[in-house]
């Protein structure tokens, strides 16, 4: 008996692997949908939109954006997780929702590591304060200063509650003991516009999204959250050269499938969407944006999540923020 339960489990492995390979290799036969979990016209629904480009013209099926803001990526990790694991629908997910949302509230609905498969990075940033071009404050130190002396302190927007511009506005007042406001947007194009406008004195932003405002006067950067210059900015000093340490953060995006998601569709995924995102156009146009093209292995890309996830973490429960 234990000899035909082993055949059938052996041949079912067999069928079920066989299944993938055959879905595989018609894959794609129709439209894809790639969920991007913030409003048009920031720097992830940018950055997607021409990968998704270069992804439609390479595999010769539509690649269409699906814009579903909210909760700082969090309704689009919730609308993909619940989606048919086929390869059709795929999520842009970022450090936030992948390695921070987990630590900042009490309930989840989902689970960044049980809900999605990861396939592979695509690009990485690191954010640079900015305030209005009307600000008093034309360095660090003075930004401080004004935060300091102004009843109620200042105010800052953040792409939403878990993303990098709220985990560096918290970091930014604990290191500092100046009073800062949060405001959350729904993604990075209405937070630099609140900036923009005057309405909030500053933000943590990609250089994608606040750049045509800081050519054009409207904004003004101050420092980059980084440990090292953007080679695109090199006159932009770090805020730890300003004499503020912790004031860092690597923000990367890539795209997920939902759980269960067969392998065979995984690994063709992965070298199309590396195809795509390591195109010359689309290594000109983030390069040019102080950002970097970066990709990975499904395999290493879990790692990535896992080892962010143990960091920031940390920095959460040091900080002691919370959502909920």
């Amino acid at each position: 008996m234990r000899q035909y339960l082993e055949v059938f489990i052996v041949v079912g492995a067999v069928l079920l692997a066989g299944g993938g390979l055959a879905q595989a290799q018609g894959y794609p036969a129709r439209q894809i949908v790639v969920v991007v979990p913030f409003p048009p016209g920031g720097s992830t629904d940018t950055t997607t939109r021409m990968v998704s480009k270069k992804l439609s013209e390479n595999m010769g099926q539509a690649v269409v954006i699906e814009n579903r803001p909210g909760g700082g990526g969090i309704s689009g990790a919730v609308a993909v997780k619940n989606a048919n694991p086929d390869g059709y629908t795929l999520y842009v997910g970022h450090v936030g929702t992948l390695a921070v949302d987990v630590h900042l509230h009490e309930k989840l609905d989902y689970d960044p590591v049980k809900d999605f498969r990861p396939i592979t990075p695509f690009m990485s940033f690191a954010s640079f304060l900015v305030v209005p071009a009307a600000s008093p404050a034309r360095t660090v130190a003075e930004l401080i200063a004004y935060a300091k002396s102004k009843r109620g302190g200042l105010s800052f927007t953040s792409q939403g509650h878990g993303t990098a511009g709220q985990l560096l506005g918290e970091i930014l007042k604990a290191e500092t003991g100046a009073e800062l406001v949060h405001i959350p947007m729904k993604g990075a194009a209405p937070a630099v516009a609140e900036v923009v406008a005057g309405r909030a004195d500053l933000l943590f932003s990609s250089y994608i999204s606040a750049g045509p405002f800081i050519r054009d006067g409207r904004l003004r950067m101050l420092a980059i959250a980084s440990n090292v210059r953007a080679k695109a900015q090199p006159d932009i000093p770090t805020v730890a050269e300003l004499g503020i340490r912790g004031v860092e953060f690597l923000q990367w995006f890539g795209i997920l499938a939902p759980a269960k998601t067969p392998d065979p569709v995984i690994r063709k995924l992965n070298q199309e969407i590396i195809k795509a995102a390591r195109s010359p156009d689309v290594e000109k146009f983030v390069t040019e944006q102080a950002a970097e093209v970066i990709t990975a292995t499904p395999e290493e890309f879990a790692k990535m999540i896992a080892v962010d996830s143990d960091r920031y973490g940390r920095v959460v429960r040091r900080l002691g923020a919370k959502v909920d």
